[in-house]
């Protein structure tokens, strides 16, 4: 105790000699090696940013639930809340474990974490400066959105009772196998040395490759391209939109795991990315169907968040604004492909998951600068192409391991409960069908 208040006045002496306006946000507290001690500041804010994780379930619900028709509407947004319920219960049993436990050749983790077995209120090496409860409690909010954003592709047709089955069967066995390769210490993350910031990865790819699967398994919706499918309620979308952009502050810069620099970066380059993608398409739009519309600027938005996560804690603005541009031109082609294709991508998870998720994991093999991340290596315009390479495995390998185990686990499923609702049922609308409400009397 007075080796560490002798140290701790020393520290405060000197600093004050080289840097007489230190401030003591500058000194959370002496870190003894080999030892860990809760900071306040870093708790707070991860707490905080936890919680705005979590309100993307209803930002994705109301964004969801405003492109999708009006007798869909409530059975969208149930789905969202109730996927909400169901991992945040799987990811305390056994979720976390499976994804950050002790590693198992590489592959999976350990059981050291089931029914969260030792972690409480004492820091880890991972995260040395949070009780360990915060750090699992904002990873089990990135798990649930992750979940919520393939049922995008599926609304308007996927029986609830099939939805919630994959939903713990996709967390499981697909979603905590990617968390750990990239995340936890696996073959992705720990010996290939792939850069993941905040989940372009393991979000974004990963849940637009299994939109991909379901799509090939469930299939389109009835009457798709013959009677109209156009978005109920745009006013809730648009809301749904910017509780997401909210939201998003707090799974970029939340995924720093501490209040700092590294933080102040993922916020400051995920508005700007956000900001331009928005604009791209909103000029795109506005030169190639002659107006901009409400939609086109809130998937723009939605297009830059996506591209900017991967590399979010890891370049600067400069960096951000083009990656948010690419981003909003390459997402608005694919969107616009998919009339042309003829592919039921209900909500664009596709065309701006996959495709904005894709892209922003190659931009940081680009862009990736230790001037901004000392943690990380340097990418391709900064003398290092041999990131870009890895990028580039990591991407496609997570892409095609998930389509891959979506498609057989969908399967499966559907030889123990039918995947899809009966022509009438879907005819009539999931909120009768499936909840026996409605959203809306009228």
């Amino acid at each position: 105790m007075q080796r560490r208040l002798i140290a701790t006045i020393t520290v405060l002496i000197v600093s004050m000699m080289l840097k007489p306006y230190v401030s003591w946000a500058d000194l959370p507290y002496i870190q003894v090696p080999g030892s860990f001690r809760v900071d306040t500041g870093d708790t707070a804010w991860m707490l905080f940013s936890t919680a705005l994780v979590m309100l993307m379930v209803p930002g994705l619900a109301f964004f969801y639930g405003g492109l999708v028709r009006r007798k869909n509407v409530l059975g969208t947004i149930i789905e969202g809340f109730a996927v909400l319920c169901v991992i945040s219960v799987v990811w305390v049993l056994w979720g976390y474990s499976l994804s950050f436990g002790g590693d198992i050749s590489g592959f999976i983790g350990g059981g050291d974490f089931l029914a969260l077995l030792d972690v409480g209120q004492t820091p880890m090496q991972r995260a040395p400066s949070l009780p360990h409860y915060v750090p699992m409690a904002f990873q089990g909010m990135v798990a649930v959105v992750t979940v919520v954003l393939i049922t995008g592709a599926l609304v308007e047709r996927m029986r609830f009772s099939a939805l919630l089955l994959f939903a713990v069967c996709w967390h499981t066995l697909v979603y905590c196998t990617v968390v750990h390769w990239v995340w936890g210490g696996g073959w992705l993350g720990g010996t290939l040395g792939a850069l993941d910031f905040a989940g372009g990865i393991v979000v974004n790819i990963s849940a637009g490759a299994a939109a991909v699967a379901a799509l090939m398994v469930i299939g389109r919706r009835q009457g798709y391209g013959v009677s109209g499918m156009t978005p109920h309620n745009l006013p809730m979308a648009i809301t749904g939109a910017a509780l997401l952009w909210f939201g998003w502050f707090g799974f970029n810069a939340g995924s720093a795991l501490r209040a700092g620099a590294t933080a102040s970066v993922a916020l400051m380059t995920t508005n700007t990315a956000a900001s331009v993608g928005a604009l791209t398409w909103m000029t795109l739009e506005w030169l190639h169907a002659g107006k901009p519309t409400a939609l086109g600027i809130i998937s723009g938005a939605v297009t830059g968040l996506v591209a900017i996560t991967p590399a979010a804690g890891y370049v600067t603005l400069g960096p951000a604004m083009i990656i948010g541009t690419v981003a909003g031109v390459l997402c608005y082609v694919a969107v616009n492909l998919k009339h042309r294709l003829h592919y039921d991508d209900s909500l664009d998870i596709i065309g701006i998951h996959v495709v904005g998720g894709m892209w922003g994991v190659l931009a940081t093999g680009l862009f990736a600068s230790t001037a901004v991340n000392a943690e990380v290596i340097d990418g391709l315009f900064y003398g290092n192409p041999p990131l870009l390479a890895i990028q580039s495995i990591a991407a496609v390998t997570v892409f095609v391991f998930v389509l891959v185990s979506t498609l057989l686990l969908l399967k499966a499923i559907n030889c123990i409960i039918k995947l899809r609702v009966e022509a009438e049922e879907e005819i009539t609308g999931l909120d009768q069908s499936q909840h026996g409400e409605s959203a809306y009397r009228l």
